[in-house]
């Protein structure tokens, strides 16, 4: 994996706990506006609105660079329109970035894989 796509990679990582917590924090406000006087929904709509467009611009430049399958970016565009979704993305794609660090490493060593 060249440094182009790790750093694709890692963006899209960085970005998508906070989307999700931006999400998940937009319903609560929603929630409040409807049974209480407090409405902070256009400050948090606004602030969910900027990540969550982040999320998609690095989520297009990281299947651009990886080459995911259609499958794979799909999954990784769903779970952005999700409320917890975001935790699972940054999960799994943390995991492959350590999954390529590893195989990296074996290659340089000349492990090969039985």
């Amino acid at each position: 994996m060249d440094i182009k796509t790790a750093t694709a990679l890692r963006r899209l990582r960085l970005v998508s706990a906070p989307e999700a917590v931006s999400f998940i924090l937009l319903l609560v406000c929603s929630v409040l506006k409807r049974t209480t006087d407090f409405n902070a929904v256009p400050v948090m709509g606004s602030i969910h609105g900027v990540l969550f467009i982040l999320y998609v611009i690095f989520w297009a430049d990281a299947w651009n660079r990886t080459k995911w399958p259609l499958k794979t970016a799909a999954l990784y565009f769903v779970l952005s329109v999700l409320p917890t979704g975001g935790f699972f993305a940054e999960r799994k794609l943390k995991r492959e970035a350590e999954d390529a660090v590893i195989a990296s490493r074996a290659r340089r060593e000349g492990v090969v894989n039985a």
